[in-house]
């Protein structure tokens, strides 16, 4: 086992999202590994919860973007970390970046991680040039994809050989002891397609129901099932009434239990306009599901375009349409490429492979570099 290490894991936000579950996860990954964890979350917030219910020593905050020109709040944050004697944090939002970051320092923090995984430039301004040079001593980011953007505005605002490129990564092991029969079922000639994913603009589900238009005037045999909620749900559902889709697309609602919906479906689509790690990608290639996506942001860093899924030209629905019919036609090579979706993803999305990286950053005695 590794040499302990007090590691901080500081996150203010008060909803459940992916920066949360990877925050929480590693949080434990890295406790069973013998390392001393200390959560620092938004009171009142779901994290809160979980770590509470884990038994995870934690400290509860109050953090909003303007927090850190209060120096009360900023001189208490520095005790705690003091307090806790914390050798390494790791921090999510950006407002967590201005107060906790210039307070760890202040602590004599060995090790101040910003882990970014919004796949969005950072603004170019006086404040950040000095938060990322000056106080931040690592970035880890969820692709190239994220830390090409965060490069975008100015190169020279972070120093490249700061950024670690660490992406999520999926217990393999858990993911096949987990028995999940498929959640719903379908007529054996039907091809099911599915989607998951927040009703928002990003996710870009206007594109889905215009595939799923073509493929019914194609007169082709399937079913769209949608996975989850948000604020364009009912607007969505209103297109599909619109265009006379309800005899093909259906609604599931929020999916706790991603491995059963991938067992459901044929293909997985995802017609998202940008994506900082497609990690419901990644899930359904541990399902062996093949996918097509547009080719956009991160997602060439996941599917290998003819090998173990489709990427077609951004807004293209007809191009989208051809790979479905090439798949639906043909189950064998759909089969073989649910194979080698699932051979890729267990070699290059481990889960093991990103504590193992995670790990040996917060240990490490110095910068090591650049790591991809």
């Amino acid at each position: 086992m590794s040499k302990s290490t007090a590691i901080a894991f500081f996150n203010s936000n008060p909803s459940w999202g992916g920066g949360e579950k990877w925050h929480f996860d590693m949080g434990c990954r890295l406790r069973q590994r013998g390392h001393h964890v200390v959560f620092f979350v938004q009171r009142g917030g779901e994290l809160e919860q979980r770590v509470r219910e884990s038994d995870f020593p934690y400290e509860s905050v109050e953090i909003s973007n303007y927090s850190f020109i209060n120096p009360v709040k900023s001189g208490r944050i520095k005790k705690l970390f003091q307090k806790h004697r914390v050798q390494s944090v790791i921090l999510n939002l950006p407002s967590d970046v201005k107060i906790a970051g210039l307070a760890a320092k202040r602590a004599g923090v060995q090790k101040i991680i910003y882990r970014r995984g919004t796949a969005l430039p950072v603004h170019n301004n006086f404040f950040n040039r000095g938060l990322f040079r000056r106080v931040v001593t690592h970035i880890v980011t969820n692709s190239r994809e994220t830390k090409s953007l965060l490069l975008k505005r100015n190169p020279r605002m972070v120093d490249t050989g700061k950024i670690h490129v660490i992406y999520n990564g999926i217990d393999f092991e858990a993911f096949e002891r987990h028995q999940a029969e498929p959640a719903f079922n379908h007529r054996e000639e039907t091809l099911v397609l599915g989607n998951a994913g927040r009703f928002v603009e990003q996710k870009g589900h206007p594109f889905l129901l215009d595939v799923a238009r073509k493929l019914k005037e194609k007169n082709v045999p399937f079913k769209l099932l949608l996975a989850g909620e948000g604020k364009l749900r009912d607007t969505i559902g209103e297109q599909v009434r619109r265009e006379q889709l309800d005899d093909c697309v259906e609604f599931t609602g929020f999916i706790s239990d991603i491995k059963a919906f991938m067992q459901s479906i044929d293909l997985f689509v995802l017609p998202s306009l940008w994506e900082g790690f497609g990690y419901v990608i990644v899930e359904a290639m541990a399902c062996r599901k093949p996918v097509v996506a547009f080719d956009i942001s991160s997602n060439p860093e996941i599917i290998r375009d003819g090998q173990n899924g489709f990427l077609v030209p951004m807004g293209d629905t007809d191009a989208f349409v051809e790979r479905i019919l090439e798949l639906h036609r043909n189950p064998e090579k759909r089969e073989e490429m649910g194979r080698r979706a699932r051979a890729f993803a267990e070699q290059h999305f481990n889960i093991h492979r990103t504590v193992k990286e995670i790990e040996e950053l917060v240990q490490s005695p110095e910068n090591p570099g650049n790591r991809e």
